[in-house]
């Protein structure tokens, strides 16, 4: 008995070593998908479908239908899936949560800064009268702004106007009006403040505290079982997201993630959802935020019986649903939600057999009824016969689509039903013997739908025009204010680039400027600028306490106004580095109270640059002798003072220009975004991520900074620098030039 163990741990060893043979199926999932019967492009009958090389028996779908069932059997059994998370009742919400967008925190629909107030219902609103509203709601206050400064994902959330009751009261919005709320985790956050503990504890506590219903996983193709028990632990339990994308070994995690994203492939074929095929009561929402055309994700969805990330607004860039598209989500969304317990029927039979070519079905039966969802990949409309099902007497079809009944044409070998599929265009057929007061209420409401055909929308799809919101001038001062440097007016070439880390070059990306017909992400332009001056440093806080001694000034919305300083004055030592932690109302007020006002980007860049395009203020190499020491660590050293790096000095003797601390300049904004432009960059360089809000200390780029309220705006990286308006003086003007020339 002794010599057991040994032998027994060899033998183990040796089954471990042994590579696992995959299983024994001939439609393996390709990433989040799998492939359909071999070649099906539609059917030419009951009988058979139709191949690249002539008709294939339909026994061949039936194979593939055994197939695919045997495979999701055994792989239940390899990764020992249990099913008991989706039987309780606080997660089976998610079973419902068809439409989903994810929406910037930013959000102008979301949230009004003018009256300090979250906008819910404004939001939700102009979704339901758009596409027909939402199920669940993704909130993301993180990236892209998170890294200009050390708070990390969690401070961002805390930061949001109103801190933890003001986001209770919001959620608790949302939920009024029967909408779930989640919020982001961001596994990539390891570079910016610590948080100290494991995050799944945090995000526990922070989703209880909140009352949100659950997180999405950003970049996670599973949200990990240690996040399940720490929610559970807090008798809040939350539900879990993943972003998605196939890891190869995520599938044992459906167990506990109720919901995902999908991030699929869209040939004219459509593919089965794995996740769902394995588990027919998960989520998936379809998420194609690039796209500008959203019939593909649609169609796909419909035909899995899923539901839709409704995204928009990325990262403040608005990329609006067309108004054909929005029309069929409102309608699909419709039909979901009506037969929601249907779609999760373990009975579902994808690619149903239809009667014509580029036709497509998913057959739904449960409840004593039968549910088909259509696309048609046709770029035409496919009219007439198109389905045959097995008689069944007393059993009545309806065209759920058009909310008609359907008069079927009794065969030899079954039941046909005509009806019309508009080009790439969607049909549901619903079979009953007698249909719910539910069920007819939903076919009024789609017949009224269908007078106005999705066909007569425009999918036209059309960025979002940008305004500069003006700048006041300041009075113009004859000679040079205390403190100030004089930029000769001139003509000066313009150039600069956004750093976005996404969106390529794309309309609607970065900013418009007042002489640009789109937002875009490169620049160039010649302005003729005219005379000013300029504060050769950074506000200090030696200069700003001035003015609070002066104005007695307090914003209204004072969380983490001025957060370094303490009982009302800057730490010891602190006097002569920038000021930090002010919003941009408040750079604004101080610079009324001086007298001045903010510069525009291209004053600054100026100022920065002179007229011979260089890269930095000093030349075209970078220096690093020029600038503060880079902070690359997790807590925030703070900035250098602002005369500690004269060789930074730009061609007119302006200082500290980059480096040390970010700058206000311009504000943008369109209907769903306002943007601030920051220039200069800043010290600190957090690590571990490049998703992180990137510096930009090349005088041809700028940051765009999102704003949604002083809470969340201040930063501790953040400062700026004021400008006057100059008197015109032809001698002065000539002096100056002639000392650039020099």
């Amino acid at each position: 008995m002794r010599h057991n163990g040994p032998v027994l741990l060899l033998v183990s060893i040796m089954l471990l070593a042994v590579p696992l043979c995959a299983q024994d199926t001939r439609y393996k999932p390709e990433g989040e998908q799998i492939p359909g019967p071999a070649n099906l492009s539609g059917t030419l009958g009951p009988c058979c479908a139709q191949h690249e090389e002539g008709p294939v028996p339909m026994d061949d779908w039936e194979a593939w239908l055994d197939d695919l069932r045997h495979w999701r059997m055994e792989h239940l059994i390899r990764i020992g899936y249990n099913g008991k998370q989706y039987s309780r009742p606080e997660l089976q919400w998610t079973e419902r949560a068809f439409i989903q967008p994810q929406m910037m925190a930013q959000d102008r629909y979301f949230y009004d800064p003018g009256t300090g107030e979250y906008t819910v219902g404004h939001y939700l609103d102009d979704l339901d009268q758009r596409y027909g509203g939402i199920d669940a709601v993704l909130i993301w206050p993180t990236y892209p702004n998170i890294g200009i400064d050390n708070r990390n994902q969690f401070d961002l959330i805390r930061d949001m106007p109103g801190g933890i009751t003001g986001l209770r009261a919001m959620v608790a919005a949302f939920h009024r009006r029967g909408v779930r709320v989640l919020f982001p985790y961001n596994p990539w956050d390891q570079g910016t403040r610590p948080e100290g503990g494991p995050d799944w504890e945090t995000v526990a506590r922070l989703m209880a505290a909140i009352g949100a219903d659950g997180i999405n996983g950003d970049t996670m193709a599973a949200v990990p079982l240690a996040f399940r028990a720490a929610s559970d632990q807090t008798g809040h339990p939350i539900v879990f997201e993943p972003e998605g994308g196939d890891s190869g070994n995520s599938d044992p995690a459906i167990a506990w993630n109720n919901l995902g994203w999908g991030y699929w492939k869209y040939p004219f074929e459509p593919l089965v959802s794995k996740n769902k095929w394995l588990e027919p009561r998960y989520m998936v929402n379809v998420c194609d935020r690039w796209a500008r055309s959203r019939a593909n994700n649609l169609q796909y969805a419909f035909f899995n019986g899923t539901g839709y990330e409704s995204w928009e607004n990325i990262w403040g860039i608005w990329n609006q649903i067309d108004p054909r598209d929005a029309e069929a989500l409102r309608r699909i969304s419709k039909i979901e939600r009506a037969f929601w317990e249907i779609l999760e029927s373990p009975g579902w039979q994808p690619f149903y057999p239809m009667l014509r070519y580029g036709v497509f079905s998913s057959q739904w039966p449960g409840n004593g009824r039968i549910l088909w969802t259509i696309v048609n990949r046709n770029e035409f409309a496919v009219d007439g016969p198109q389905i045959e099902v097995a008689y069944k007497a007393g059993m009545r079809y309806y065209d759920l689509w058009h909310g008609s009944e359907l008069k079927p044409a009794i065969l030899s070998s079954g039941v046909r039903l005509s009806f019309r599929l508009s080009p790439q265009g969607y049909g549901a057929v619903l079979a009953t013997a007698d249909l719910t007061s539910n069920e007819r209420k939903l076919l009024g409401e789609m017949h009224q739908l269908a007078q106005k055909p999705l066909s007569s929308y425009s999918s036209q799809w059309h960025f979002l025009p940008q305004r500069l919101v003006p700048v006041p001038a300041s009075k113009p001062a004859t000679s040079a204010p205390p403190g100030m440097v004089y930029i000769p007016g001139g003509k000066f070439f313009f150039r600069v680039s956004g750093v976005e880390i996404e969106g390529g070059n794309m309309a609607g990306l970065d900013v418009e400027y007042p002489w640009e017909n789109a937002p875009r992400r490169e620049h160039a332009h010649w302005i003729q600028v005219n005379a000013f001056y300029i504060d050769k440093y950074p506000v200090t806080n030696a200069e700003f306490k001035k003015f609070l001694d002066a104005t007695h000034y307090h914003p209204r919305d004072d969380h983490n106004f001025l957060y370094d300083w303490k009982d009302g004055t800057y730490p010891k030592g602190w006097g002569n580095k920038p000021v930090t932690w002010v919003s941009l109302e408040d750079a604004r007020a101080y610079a009324r109270w001086a007298g001045k006002r903010l510069p525009h980007e291209w004053e600054w860049q100026y100022a920065a640059q002179g007229v011979d395009e260089r890269l930095y203020p000093w030349g075209n190499r970078w220096d690093p002798a020029a600038v503060p020491a880079p902070d690359k660590g997790r807590t925030l050293i703070g900035p250098a003072d602002v005369d500690a790096r004269p060789k930074g000095a730009s061609p007119f003797g302006v200082m500290d220009m980059i480096g040390n601390v970010w700058q206000w300049t311009d504000e943008y904004i369109d209907p769903h975004t306002r943007a601030a432009i920051l220039r200069g960059g800043s010290y600190y360089q957090p690590q571990g991520s490049r998703w992180y809000f990137p510096n930009a200390y090349r005088l041809d780029e700028h940051g765009k900074y999102l704003l949604m309220a002083p809470s969340i705006d201040r930063a501790g990286t953040l400062g700026f620098r004021c400008v006057r308006d100059a008197a015109y003086s032809s001698t002065h003007a000539q002096t100056h030039h002639r000392r650039w020339q020099h």
